[in-house]
C-alpha cells in the first residue's frame, strides 16, 4: 500500500485509521444531519456544550494539524470561535479534511513518518515533534470528540450510529455499501 520498506505495518496503519476517520465521520454526521434543530445545537454536558460545537472543532482541528504536517494553509487568517454556524457546511469541509488527510498519508513516505515538525500551539507555545506522532495524536483527537458526539446523541431522539466496524473482515458486510459510497477500498 506504501510502499514503506522500513516499517510497512505503520505506513498502512496511518492509511487505514485516515480511512476510518472519514468513514466514521460520515457515519456521525449522517445520524447528527436527522436531528431537529433544537437537539443539535442543544447546551448538554459535554467538553464543549452541544453537538455543533464538538463536530466544528474536530473539523478545525483537523485542519489545523495538516497545517502543520504539510506547511499548506487551509484555515481562514483570523479564525474564531467557530468555522462553520450550519452542519451542512462542518460536513462539507469535514469530507474535503478527510480526503486530504487520507491523500497524505497515502504519499507519505518513511522519511518523512520519522522527520520532525515544528509548530506553535495556539497560546504561542513552540513544539517539535516526529511526524508519525503528530498523526497518531490527530487520530486520538478525532476518535475522542467522536466519543463525546456519540453520547450526547444518546440523549437525542436519534440513535448513535456504530463507529467499530472498520478494521475487521468479518464486519465488511455491515460497511460495504458506505465503502463504495465514500469511494474507499472494500475489504
Amino acid at each position: 500500500m506504501t510502499g514503506n520498506t522500513l516499517r510497512p505495518e505503520l505506513g498502512d496503519y496511518l492509511i487505514a485509521q485516515a480511512r476510518n476517520n472519514h468513514w466514521s465521520n460520515n457515519r456521525l454526521h449522517s445520524a447528527c444531519l436527522h436531528l431537529p434543530a433544537s437537539e443539535y445545537y442543544a447546551n448538554r454536558p459535554s467538553f464543549f456544550g452541544s453537538i455543533h460545537i464538538h463536530l466544528d472543532h474536530i473539523v478545525f482541528v483537523d485542519w489545523l494539524y495538516l497545517e502543520r504536517l504539510t506547511g499548506e494553509q487551509y484555515l481562514p487568517g483570523k479564525v474564531g470561535n467557530e468555522l462553520h454556524s450550519e452542519l451542512a457546511s462542518i460536513v462539507e469541509d469535514q469530507v474535503t479534511a478527510d480526503r486530504t488527510l487520507i491523500e497524505y498519508c497515502e504519499t507519505v513516505t518513511p522519511e518523512t513518518l520519522s522527520s520532525t515538525v515544528s509548530f506553535k500551539l495556539l497560546d504561542g507555545t513552540q513544539y517539535t515533534e516526529a511526524v508519525w506522532s503528530v498523526l497518531a495524536h490527530l487520530f486520538t483527537h478525532q476518535i475522542h470528540h467522536r466519543a463525546q458526539v456519540h453520547d450526547m446523541l444518546s440523549a437525542t431522539s436519534v440513535a448513535p450510529p456504530q463507529l467499530d466496524e472498520f478494521f475487521l473482515s468479518s464486519d465488511l458486510p455491515l460497511r460495504e455499501a458506505e465503502l463504495k459510497t465514500l469511494n474507499l477500498p472494500i475489504g
